[in-house]
């Protein structure tokens, strides 16, 4: 599992946002397009592409898109 992987598939939920907008250091809760519909569909990328289930707790702890992606590393069997 690979930091730029995950921010590609996270960028890749959102309609709106600049490509640009997402890089490890992105306090994503801050982006205008970030809403609860972004959020269920954050958790169901997670599942499938990683295995791992994660809750709203989990994405409310993050507040980089890296911090989420080191919450999800850590889920990983």
């Amino acid at each position: 599992m690979e930091i730029q992987d995950f921010i590609s598939k996270f960028a890749g939920q959102f309609d709106e946002t600049a490509l640009e907008e997402f890089r490890a250091d992105t306090e994503f809760k801050e982006l205008d397009e970030w809403s609860s519909m972004l959020i269920v569909a954050v958790i169901g990328m997670i599942n499938e592409a990683y295995g791992v289930t994660i809750k709203g707790a989990d994405i409310r702890r993050a507040k980089t898109i890296e911090d989420l992606f080191t919450i999800v590393k850590s889920m990983q069997g």
